[in-house]
């Protein structure tokens, strides 16, 4: 694995998150939603998407 990284920070109440690598794309969302997606994560929500090889 690269030195692959997702950055996040908060700005004028919503959550941002990038890809330290291609820092032009900027995803934004409302802090519920992200907390949403972080249980998601934790729960294994999104393993099948995973390669773990890689």
């Amino acid at each position: 694995m690269r030195g692959e990284r997702v950055e996040v920070r908060t700005v004028d109440g919503l959550v941002e998150l990038r890809e330290s690598d291609d820092g032009e794309v900027v995803v934004r969302t409302t802090p519920a939603k992200f907390a949403t997606f972080l249980l998601g994560v934790k729960a294994g929500e999104f393993d099948g998407y995973a390669d773990f090889d890689a």
